[in-house]
């Protein structure tokens, strides 16, 4: 029985799906894990060894709320060659989930209504719900595109806020160009907020990423260094978009998380100085290798551009993906299924941010898994 002293918005909430799958890993002998949504590969020694300096240079203070001026001078600088928005500014934030609950806290009143795409990153129900909004899904199966049209058809005079995460955890799409557009001029035309998520920016292996604040100068941009440099457990990441907005968000981190954590800032600059490709384009290779492998064994799988997930369909004789992933765990192979991140519980997440060897031995469990 829950305790009275809880609020009761803590009751609508239970442990993730995917951290429930993390500690029944943690109890598992070798098991095949294709469930972890963070890099394999080792953080380069260079950035390593900046966070080390900065801790030994006593940089363990607090930073200024909005992030070290170097840091936040850099970023500024690669943000206002990209997109020239006289109006754009930076906050460096904990984490790129610091950074989505600050946009939450900052922008949605209870009874608005935010607009956003299933299947859906698993933290966005339970933040819009957090700040009272009203979360309104736009189904995107069976191919995970986005039909604007929708979109539209969705936008009512509550709508506060449209949230697009491109490319896509779980499903791995990477919404196109013409896509990107026509939410961008839609937003516009209704005055409505639009985040967009590029945590995965840099894994985009057919073509490069379409954001949004191409085509519209007030879209709110967050990002981070977790994925791209290995660092999840760091909390680093940052959000920019119009001043009005960022500067409110910052004085809402005053009272939150104060600040990202200081030496970690001065180890994320080092990064930005670091070239990630050669681990990028391995991705690539990895992504085609599971594709090939799901759909030589019978699997429907859509198009897979970016991050490092794939989202299959669950074969014929399950009645869900639930029944579906208990028995590839007991064949000892970890994956996440899709009703974690969807309405629908008719698909399965796979991470192949594995080794190749770790993505063969899942293939061969999936394969017998199929009838």
């Amino acid at each position: 029985m829950p305790s009275p002293w809880l609020a009761r918005r803590t009751l609508e909430f239970d442990s993730s799906g995917i951290r429930k799958v993390f500690d029944l890993a943690a109890k598992m002998a070798d098991p095949i894990n294709l469930s972890i949504g963070q890099p394999d590969f080792l953080v380069p020694d260079s950035i390593k060894d900046a966070a080390i300096q900065a801790i030994q240079q006593d940089k363990n203070c607090y930073s200024v709320t909005q992030g070290i001026p170097q840091l936040l001078e850099t970023l500024q600088e690669r943000v206002d060659a990209k997109y020239g928005h006289a109006n754009r500014r930076v906050l460096i934030t904990s984490g790129t989930s610091g950074a989505l609950v600050l946009a939450m806290l900052g922008m949605v009143d209870p009874g608005d209504e935010v607009i956003c795409f299933d299947p859906y990153f698993v933290a966005y129900p339970a933040l819009v719900k957090m700040v009272g909004g009203i979360l309104v899904p736009i189904d995107t199966y069976p191919d995970f595109r986005i039909d604007v049209d929708r979109v539209a058809a969705a936008i009512t005079p509550r709508t506060k806020m449209i949230v697009l995460n491109s490319p896509c955890n779980p499903t791995g799409g990477v919404t196109g160009k013409e896509e990107v557009r026509a939410l961008a001029g839609l937003a516009a035309e209704h005055d409505i907020a639009l985040i967009s998520d590029e945590i995965y920016r840099e894994y985009c292996y057919d073509a490069p990423l379409a954001s949004p604040a191409t085509w519209n100068d007030q879209t709110i941009i967050v990002d981070g260094f977790s994925k791209t440099y290995g660092v999840t457990g760091w909390r680093v990441g940052w959000i920019h978009g119009p001043l009005a907005i960022i500067e409110k968000l910052a004085m809402l981190q005053q009272y939150t998380y104060v600040c990202a954590p200081h030496p970690m800032q001065w180890a994320a600059l080092a990064a930005l100085k670091t070239d990630m490709s050669a681990h990028t384009a391995d991705y690539g290779t990895r992504r085609d290798m599971i594709v090939a492998g799901l759909r030589e064994a019978g699997y429907e799988v859509a198009p897979s551009g970016g991050a490092f997930y794939v989202f299959p369909k669950v074969p014929p004789g399950y009645a869900s993906s639930t029944e579906f992933v208990t028995q590839a765990i007991a064949a000892n192979l970890l994956i996440i299924p899709g009703n974690v991140f969807s309405a629908r519980d008719t698909h399965f997440r796979i991470s192949y941010a594995a080794s190749t060897e770790t993505i063969a031995r899942g293939l061969d469990v999936l394969k017998k898994l199929h009838p």
